[in-house]
This record gives structure tokens, C-alpha cells and sequence, in this order.
């Protein structure tokens, strides 16, 4: 047997040994030698690389986890988690080669399910992004510190060997990991996935403890498992933003922002029973006037239902007087309607941005007194608001009698008055009243204003309206005069003479009997133009007339004026509160004569014994037409000075009291 196997061997060997022998000797020795440095080196990567995958392989076998979150499945074996290796989907189950090793790091993750740093999850250098070779990383790189020193559990002697290099590379690695990461208790490193709070990797073949390297900031696990490690707070905070907020997001428009405010409930047009004077209209939206045919239509919003609006005609004639005919038989109706369609009314010629008011300047405004509580005193009521924001559409256009109040409506609007019934034009408004605001003869009643204008500052708006210069009567205003004439002045005195009737008889008695009272005194009856006399007026201090339109003059009066109405004989009490009232309501003071019988021309007409002496009061019951006749155009007045000298005394001694509402 021996020998037969040695000429087997020996006769098929000798023909290779004949080869070999020849192969060395045609070798040339330089060519030995570097064959040989390159294949030790081959065997010494080789040996540091299987070095490194056996200490991953023992941290990953002695710690059971599921890799899923890493690409590393779990051992089957849960019990012999010590012995079996790790399964990276290889069909080799030995060491892994190269190329995987470098996959496996390609990973990002570098955290097993444990919470503990994996050991080969070395951050990638820079270099190999993008598909280029692999730089093998140094030692003594702070960066690398997930690798291990090369220990092996299945060999004592690999240990030995290498155990210079090892303590060199544990302790730089456990310097970068502590300056990295400093430990927040004593045992270094926080609790585990189960509960337990272990600082190091034991290796059982290892009698040397590796510490475990704590997790970079920028790494993160599965939220169950996070290591729950202080890190430092970054230099600035992280802001997350949507792709779609990288410009500044408009503000949300809302579905109900885009929708139009709910339409208000319908109210009637017109309102023609609340007041006993006058009836108006208010018409608020798209409001369409033509003056040549009177009407005033509003035509319906868009939306519009029976709810919010409603088709209407009225028929209104815009003046204060409406219980009486004679005064509305020559006032012009106007028409007030509301449409469905825009198509029923003519297309919009001019649009204005400002509102309107419709008045007539008929019925008595040819009587002063009935100017002023008629159009002008409720005009001011009406407009005042408005601030001189305001047109005014006139119907019954009189150009001669605006003319004299035209001061007035120049301060109550920034715009020329309209003629509406000689204008063709369509006016387009989005607010027009018909018709003024009227409280009383005369009168404002301050709760009801809109604005809560009263008489007092209905006087002050007419003497600025003609630029009057006196707002307070003697002897207050008569200060600065007297200092610098170095003179006592005197109250002026106005003797109001009327022209027709309710007149003077003795007017140049009167004058002489105030002068000697202590009154400057001017007589005066006055004309057509306003302002010549309203200039006297303001000049004066007090004033005395007759009952008739000549007193409404004292709206020009300083405050603190005294006016004195003389009444004359009949029932005359209700038209003598035509001044009482509202004199006080302007700050004025109020004195009243009742002249007897002797004291009337109408003693010179009829006996002693006739009812229009005897019995007023059944003349007056009559009818108005009778009462005006006699008592009002058919007497006149001759004072007697005896009985009225202590009523100018007394007018004195007003003014040189102090004012008590002022």
C-alpha cells in the first residue's frame, strides 16, 4: 500500500515538480518580491476586514432586536441569539464580504432596535456619494467613530496580538463619543428599549468592556425607541415650512365675505300718519328722480323678495302744512314709487355720491314768519346732518324768494340748488328724503332732532349764515366798547313799524318814552332783502313789535336780548305762542303786553257793546276767515305810554340783570 502510493504519486508528481521547478527558475527574483508585499497585503486587508465584521457580528448576536427600521432582519432563534449570525440576507453565512459591509453602512441609520448605536453604521465620507469608490476611513478620524477595534469572539490570541492597538483605538473612540455625547448619569448611557439602562457591549470571549457609542443628534430611530439622550440645543431653530409657504400665504377669504349683506326688512316708502304737519319719504338704494314728471322711483336690489321688497306708489306733497288747503292748493304732488325692474324708469343721466332732499318753497312762504318755520327752520332740521354733503331739489322753484335766503342755503349745502321741475335730467341717488323734518310752528323739539340741534343753535347757525357779528346783547358785549370810547353806552332799543296794519299809531311816542327810560332807539320796518335787516337786528339789544311776522327778526338778536311782543286786542292767545315759546328756546328774553280796548282802533269801528269788543271769543268761533279779518287786519295799535313805560323799565332791568340760561 505504501509503496504503490508513493509510485502514484511519484509518477503523475514528477512531471508537475519538472513544471513547477522550471516555472521558479525562470522567475527573475525582483518580480518575487513584490508578488510576495503584495499578497501579504492582500492577506492583511483581508484579515482586518473579517476582524471588523466578526465584532459587529457578536455586538448584533448578543443583543436580540428586530432591524426592520434598518434593513437587518431579527435572529430566528431568539434563546441562542449568542450563536447565531447575523442574517443580512447572504447565502454565506460566514464573513460578509466588502461590498455588503459598505451597503449595510449605505443604510443611514446606524441604530438597532435596541436604541444602541450601531457599531458599523460609520457616517459615509463625502467622497463616496454620488457612486464613487469607497475611501477606507482612518483610524484616528474623529468621525469614524462607529468602527471597532478588530476583535474576534472565537479567538483569545487575535486579542493578544492586537492589544496595543485596541487600547489605542478605545480610547480615542471613547474620547469623541464623551465629547459628543456627555453622559447624563452615571452609568453613561440612558435606558434601553426594555427598561434597562446598560453602558456597555459585553463580549463574552472579550474580557475588556467596550463602551457603546451614543446616538448623533441628527440620527433618529423609531419613536418608541429613541434613546432618551440630552442633546445640545442647535445654534438656531429648525423652521419647517410646506413647499407651498415659501411665500407669504394670502389671507383666507371666507365664503361668507364674499357674500353680500342680508337685505333689511321692507318698510313702507312713505310715512303720512305720524305727524301732524307733514308727510315724507325716505328711499334708500338705487334711486332714480326726474324732476319734469315728479317722481322719485327706487328700483329693486338684486335678490330682492317679498320679504325685502315691495312695489308702492304715493303721491306727497313735500310741505309743512298739510292740514291746511289753502296752504297745499298750490304745492306740486310728487310721485314716490318702487319698481321691480330698472327697465320701468329712464336710465340714469347724472349720478351723484351725496343725498337729496325734496321741498316745495310754496303754500305761505310769501309771509316772513311762514319762510322761516315753513322751509328754512326745517331745512336746517333736515340738511344740518349732513354737513353740506347734501343737494337740494326744489320743486316749485322761486327764484325771487330763494334769492332772499340765500345765505342760508349756501350754508346748508356745498351745491347749487336743482329747479326739478325745469331739469330733464334723470338724478341718481343711493338716498333721498321727500319732504323736510317739522316738529311745531317755530319750534324744534330737541329729543326728536336728528342730530339734537335745538332753537338755541338754530339763532347761532343764522347769524353765522349772515355773518353777524354779536353773540351776546348789552352790557356784556358793550365792554370792550366802553373802554376804549372811555363812555357809558346805552341797550339799543328796535320799534318794529309795520306797514299796513297791526301798526304804530303813536310810534314817535314810544321812541321818546324808551329814550327817557334809558334806550338808544332805532325804528325800523323793514324791506325785502334779509340781510340789511338782519344786520339791524343783531345791532340791537332789544326789540318790541306788534304780533306779526316783523318779531321773527329777533332770531337775529345777541343771546341774552330782550323781546317784547305786544298783543293786540282779541282772542290772540294761541298765535301770541308763536314767539313766546320759542323766543326763551333761543335764549332771549320773553316780556308780553295785552293792550285794552282803549288802546285798538277797532274801539274806533265798533261800540263798546259789539261782540267784536265785548264777546272775542264768538267772532273767533266763527271760522278763521272772520277771527283774521278783524282782529288781525283790521286794528292797529296806539300805546299808551303811562301803562307801557314799567314794561320798558322792566326790559332794562332784564338786560342789566345776569342771563340765566346763557
Amino acid at each position: 500500500m505504501e509503496g504503490g502510493g508513493k509510485l502514484a504519486y511519484s509518477g503523475g508528481g514528477l512531471r508537475h515538480e519538472t513544471k513547477l521547478l522550471r516555472s521558479f527558475s525562470s522567475v527573475e527574483p525582483r518580480r518575487f518580491g513584490l508578488g510576495l508585499i503584495v499578497g501579504l497585503l492582500v492577506v492583511a486587508c483581508a484579515y482586518f476586514s473579517t476582524a471588523k465584521f466578526d465584532a459587529v457580528n457578536i455586538a448584533m448576536s448578543k443583543h436580540q432586536t428586530s432591524s426592520s427600521a434598518v434593513g437587518i432582519s431579527s435572529p430566528v432563534n431568539a434563546d441562542d441569539s449568542s450563536k447565531q449570525p447575523l442574517d443580512l440576507g447572504v447565502q454565506d453565512e460566514g464573513a460578509l464580504p466588502k461590498e455588503e459591509i459598505k451597503a449595510e453602512k449605505d443604510d443611514g441609520s446606524g441604530i438597532s432596535d435596541s436604541g444602541v448605536l450601531d457599531a458599523s453604521a460609520a457616517p459615509l465620507n463625502p467622497a463616496t456619494e454620488g457612486g464613487k469608490d469607497e475611501v477606507p476611513e482612518k483610524d484616528d478620524d474623529p468621525s469614524a467613530v462607529a468602527v471597532l477595534p478588530p476583535l474576534s469572539s472565537d479567538s483569545a490570541d487575535t486579542t493578544q496580538e492586537s492589544g496595543v492597538l485596541e487600547d489605542q483605538e478605545l480610547q480615542v473612540q471613547n474620547a469623541v463619543a464623551e465629547a459628543a455625547n456627555p453622559p447624563e448619569s452615571s452609568n453613561g448611557i440612558s435606558s434601553s428599549a426594555n427598561g434597562s439602562s446598560p453602558s456597555v457591549i459585553p463580549f463574552p470571549s472579550d474580557p475588556a468592556e467596550i463602551h457603546a457609542l451614543a446616538p448623533a443628534p441628527a440620527i433618529q430611530a423609531p419613536a418608541d425607541r429613541i434613546p432618551e439622550v440630552e442633546t445640545p440645543p442647535p445654534p438656531t431653530p429648525e423652521i419647517q415650512a410646506a413647499p407651498v409657504q415659501l411665500t407669504p400665504p394670502s389671507p383666507e377669504v371666507r365664503q361668507a365675505d364674499l357674500e353680500a349683506p342680508p337685505l333689511p326688512d321692507w318698510k313702507p316708502l312713505c310715512d303720512v300718519t305720524s305727524n301732524h304737519r307733514i308727510d315724507w319719504c325716505e328711499l334708500d338704494g338705487d334711486v332714480r328722480v326726474l324732476g319734469t314728471n315728479s317722481t322719485v322711483t327706487l328700483v329693486a336690489p338684486p335678490g330682492a323678495d317679498a320679504r325685502t321688497f315691495r312695489e308702492e306708489s304715493w303721491r306727497i306733497k313735500p310741505y309743512p302744512r298739510k292740514a291746511d288747503p289753502n296752504a297745499m292748493r298750490n304745492v306740486r304732488e310728487v310721485t314716490v314709487r318702487s319698481v321691480s325692474g330698472a327697465a320701468a324708469t329712464p336710465a340714469c343721466t347724472v349720478r351723484h355720491d351725496v343725498p337729496a332732499l325734496v321741498f316745495s318753497d310754496r303754500g305761505y312762504t310769501g309771509n316772513y314768519f311762514h319762510a322761516y318755520t315753513d322751509v328754512v327752520l326745517p331745512l336746517f332740521l333736515t340738511a344740518r346732518q349732513y354737513s353740506g354733503e347734501v343737494l337740494l331739489l326744489v320743486a316749485d322753484f322761486q327764484m325771487w324768494w330763494l334769492g332772499k335766503f340765500l345765505p342760508v342755503f349756501k350754508s346748508l349745502s356745498n351745491y347749487e340748488m336743482v329747479d326739478l321741475d325745469a331739469d330733464p335730467r334723470v338724478h341718481c341717488f343711493r338716498r333721498v328724503q321727500v319732504g323736510l323734518t317739522s316738529h311745531d310752528d317755530f319750534s324744534i323739539d330737541p329729543t326728536r332732532s336728528p342730530t339734537g340741534e335745538s332753537m338755541l343753535d338754530f339763532a347761532a347757525f343764522l347769524r353765522a349764515a349772515y355773518g353777524l357779528p354779536r353773540d351776546v346783547a348789552w352790557p356784556a358785549s358793550a365792554g370792550a366798547a366802553n373802554a376804549t370810547a372811555g363812555k357809558k353806552t346805552r341797550p339799543r332799543l328796535l320799534v318794529i313799524a309795520r306797514g299796513r296794519n297791526r301798526r304804530f299809531v303813536n310810534v314817535e311816542e314810544i321812541a321818546r318814552g324808551a329814550r327817557k327810560v334809558g334806550f338808544d332807539v332805532s325804528v325800523s320796518e323793514g324791506g325785502h332783502e334779509v340781510a340789511p335787516f338782519a344786520e339791524l337786528a343783531n345791532s340791537c339789544d332789544a326789540v318790541v313789535g306788534v304780533h306779526g311776522a316783523g318779531l321773527t327778526n329777533m332770531v337775529f338778536l345777541p343771546r341774552g336780548a330782550v323781546v317784547i311782543q305786544v298783543v293786540p286786542l282779541g282772542p290772540m292767545e294761541f298765535v301770541a305762542s308763536y314767539f313766546r315759546g320759542p323766543s326763551r328756546d333761543m335764549g332771549l328774553r320773553y316780556l308780553e303786553y295785552r293792550i285794552a280796548p282803549e288802546e285798538s282802533t277797532l274801539l274806533d269801528k265798533y261800540p263798546r257793546e259789539h261782540p267784536v269788543i265785548a264777546d272775542p271769543g264768538s267772532i273767533k268761533a266763527k271760522d278763521w276767515v272772520s277771527f283774521m279779518g278783524v282782529y288781525l287786519f283790521e286794528q292797529d295799535v296806539r300805546l299808551d305810554m303811562k301803562r307801557f313805560r314799567p314794561v320798558l323799565k322792566k326790559a332794562l332791568s332784564r338786560l342789566r340783570a345776569k342771563p340765566k340760561n346763557n
